[in-house]
C-alpha cells in the first residue's frame, strides 16, 4: 500500500430504537468507517490511476472486517453503501477509485451479497458531510432498506486529501411500512429482485 498515507480513521455506530413510533427491543445498527488519507494525485493530472486502485483495495480489505464487527458480524448486515469526498485539489475520478476498491472488498466479505453497492462522491472542502445511500445487499429493489448515513469530519478532507467511507446497516428503516418488495420475498437472485 505504498500510496496509502492515512491521517485518521473514523468509526461511527448508531443504534436506532425508534423515530417516534413503537420502540424496538433490539435496535437497528448503522455503522460507517471512514479514512482520511493523503491524495497522491492532488494538484496534478495523472492518466494511470491503477496503483491507487490497487492500494485502496488493500486498504478496504483491512477496513471491512472492523466495520462488520462493529455491527455484530457479517451475518447481521442487511444493507450497505460507500462514498468518497475528494479534497479541492483532487478530481472526482480520485473518488471513483473507491467504487471498485471499496465495493468489491465489502461484497467479498458478505457471501449473500448480490446487489451493487450504492455510492455517493463529491469534490468538496473540509467539513463537508456526505449522505451515503444504502440499500439491501441481496436485491436493490427492497424498498424498506433505502436509507442514507451521514459521514464526514470537520477537519477533512483537506485540499490534498481524500475521505473514503463504507457503511452498513443491520436492517431497513426502523419504522418502514411503505410496501414494495419485501426482503423475505427476494426470489430472482439477480441483485435487483
Amino acid at each position: 500500500m505504498s500510496l496509502i498515507k492515512i491521517r485518521k480513521k473514523l468509526l461511527n455506530v448508531e443504534s436506532i430504537y425508534h423515530e417516534g413510533g413503537p420502540a424496538r427491543t433490539e435496535p437497528i445498527k448503522m455503522a460507517s468507517l471512514a479514512v482520511v488519507l493523503r491524495n497522491p494525485y492532488a494538484g496534478r493530472y495523472v492518466e494511470d490511476l491503477s496503483q491507487l486502485v490497487k492500494d485502496a483495495t488493500e486498504l478496504a480489505k483491512m477496513l471491512v472486517p472492523e466495520l462488520l464487527a462493529a455491527v455484530g458480524g457479517a451475518d447481521k448486515v442487511q444493507a450497505y453503501g460507500k462514498g468518497a469526498i475528494v479534497g479541492l485539489n483532487g478530481e472526482l475520478e480520485h473518488g471513483a477509485i473507491w467504487h471498485e476498491a471499496g465495493g468489491w472488498s465489502m461484497r467479498a466479505e458478505l457471501p449473500q451479497a448480490k446487489s451493487i453497492v450504492p455510492a455517493a462522491k463529491v469534490v468538496a472542502s473540509a467539513g463537508t458531510r456526505l449522505q451515503i445511500p444504502l440499500h439491501h445487499i441481496e436485491a436493490c429493489y427492497v424498498r424498506s432498506h433505502f436509507s442514507t448515513l451521514d459521514v464526514g469530519t470537520i477537519d477533512g478532507p483537506r485540499p490534498d486529501e481524500l475521505l473514503y467511507a463504507l457503511v452498513v446497516s443491520t436492517g431497513g428503516r426502523v419504522h418502514e411500512r411503505l410496501g414494495g418488495l419485501r426482503a423475505d420475498k427476494i426470489s430472482v437472485g439477480d441483485g435487483q429482485r
